[in-house]
């Protein structure tokens, strides 16, 4: 328990803590919104890319080893982009991507396998663990860079210490080697459960929540300069956004796993998000934007949770939830990683932050009524069994 919360810390912060340091990286680096947006849509489209391959690495070397990999190929992907020079700051980016996508798709099999009657309590203790660090990334990044003097390279290689944590601790777990059955995964194009209504809505849910989940990290910081913040004070806005979702981590999925079905969350989700977007549209007032951000974060705070629930929710078994989990992280994060790039590029089409955030309404919308057809209680490929008995 004590290495997957260790391993869950590591998931986000190399992500996060871009946000406030994209306008020195712009400046240094002499490059546009557009391509700053990359930083953060790369190690989406490395989850997307790499996720429906990660079982089947996992069925060979098994779940340990191959967390150990995924530790060690996000802490060369942040030692990479931390040098100075914009080719290995992508190349960096990607690694980091496909480190992290490693982690991601083994960690919920791991639970589902480790404690199949506790999945809602140790979802929900993993993804808060997630999101400490989540929050601590971007409001860390500007004291690093400027208080501390240590630039916006080193401000985000400090994240490789919490990474030699994750490796020592997860290292007494490499005396096993569990290749359970859930890590059997069928090729995409002869797999069923891509035939599954479910599993897309689970998938579509997943996916779109993270679309505006890292739109909101990477830009934020910017929307919120545009309203009269500081640079400084607009990185902890991050972190009060992310920190506002810290509790709904873990009830939503402890409540997710004890309802009879989950539409409810799913359409409770989305009406909060949308709260917060409104906010920023229509307010300039620092203290209404204050309370939107967090509304953002608790509404988004629930949704990974709530996403990551019901993987394993809808799934009957382990080997379902391995093929869901590829599925949904494979799909999902490659429609995650258009959000961070849409949103700098509609700001460089209009300059004004506006349409991004309409286009991100619209998003909220889509992956609300997906929620609401996820949350049914059926487990994915059951609606069609269903559908031939009757």
């Amino acid at each position: 328990m004590i290495g997957i919360i260790f391993v869950a810390f590591t998931l986000r912060p190399a992500i996060t803590s871009i946000g406030p340091l994209t306008g020195h990286i712009k400046e240094d680096m002499g490059i546009t919104n557009g391509l700053a947006g990359l930083l953060t849509t790369l190690p989406l489209l490395a989850f997307g890319l790499l996720s429906p391959f990660v079982p089947k690495f996992a069925q060979k070397f098994g779940n340990e080893l191959s967390v150990m990999v995924g530790l060690i190929v996000l802490g060369s992907g942040i030692i990479i982009r931390s040098i100075d020079t914009i080719t290995l700051l992508f190349s960096g980016t990607i690694f980091i991507g496909f480190g992290i996508a490693i982690c991601n798709v083994l960690l919920p099999g791991v639970v589902k396998q480790s404690f199949p009657k506790k999945v809602g309590l140790v979802t929900g203790v993993y993804t808060l663990s997630m999101a400490i660090f989540a929050g601590l990334g971007p409001g860390l990044s500007i004291p690093l860079a400027e208080s501390l003097g240590l630039g916006w390279q080193l401000s985000l290689g400090t994240w490789i210490i919490l990474i030699i944590m994750a490796v020592a601790f997860w290292l007494p777990q490499l005396r096993q080697k569990s290749i359970p059955k859930s890590c059997l995964i069928q090729k995409q194009s002869n797999s069923p459960i891509w035939s599954s209504s479910i599993a897309w809505q689970v998938t579509l849910f997943m996916g779109l929540q993270s679309m505006v989940y890292f739109s909101i990290t990477s830009w934020a910081p910017e929307i919120l300069l545009s309203r009269g913040f500081e640079l400084a004070v607009s990185g902890w806005m991050i972190t009060l956004f992310q920190f506002s979702g810290l509790p709904a981590n873990i009830i939503i999925p402890i409540l997710a796993d004890k309802l009879p079905n989950q539409k409810g969350i799913a359409l409770g989700i989305g009406l909060v998000g949308l709260m917060g977007l409104s906010g920023l549209i229509f307010s300039a007032n620092k203290g209404l934007l204050t309370i939107c951000m967090a509304l953002l974060g608790i509404s988004l705070g629930s949704a990974i949770s709530h996403g990551l629930t019901l993987i394993s929710l809808r799934a009957a078994n382990a080997e379902q939830a391995a093929n869901l989990s590829g599925m949904a992280q494979s799909i999902g994060y490659l429609l995650a990683a258009l959000g961070p790039l849409m949103v700098g590029l509609l700001f460089d089409l209009f300059h004004t932050w506006t349409i991004p955030l309409i286009f991100l309404v619209v998003i909220t919308l889509i992956f609300t009524v997906a929620g609401i057809g996820a949350g049914r209680n059926l487990y994915v490929l059951q609606e069609k069994h269903e559908t031939l008995s009757t």
